[in-house]
């Protein structure tokens, strides 16, 4: 059932549209290097790339370039043991960006 308090969930007859069923693709970044190029030049297998965050900071989620959240990366458990997921814990109002 819709909770009318939380106005970024979406109301049922939103997930209901066409649209609705069309997949999109999500980028998460955890982050960014900025490397000179003779140092990129000399990057080779078992190189490291320092980014400039820790492995403890929020990761973005972007759909193109449009900021649409925010969360922590996580290891999945069971049969997914491995596979790296994002828990949310900020989202921006994706109607308003639309």
């Amino acid at each position: 059932m819709d909770d009318p308090s939380d106005p970024g969930r979406p109301r049922q007859a939103d997930l209901q549209t066409p649209f609705a069923q069309v997949p999109i693709e999500i980028t998460i970044s955890v982050g960014r290097a900025r490397p000179l190029v003779r140092d990129l030049l000399r990057l080779g297998p078992e190189s490291v790339l320092p980014l400039d965050r820790r492995v403890d900071d929020p990761v973005e989620l972007y759909v193109g370039d449009r900021l649409i959240g925010r969360g922590e990366l996580e290891e999945l458990d069971g049969d997914r043991a491995g596979q790296l997921a994002v828990r949310l814990t900020e989202l921006a109002s994706i109607k308003d960006s639309l």
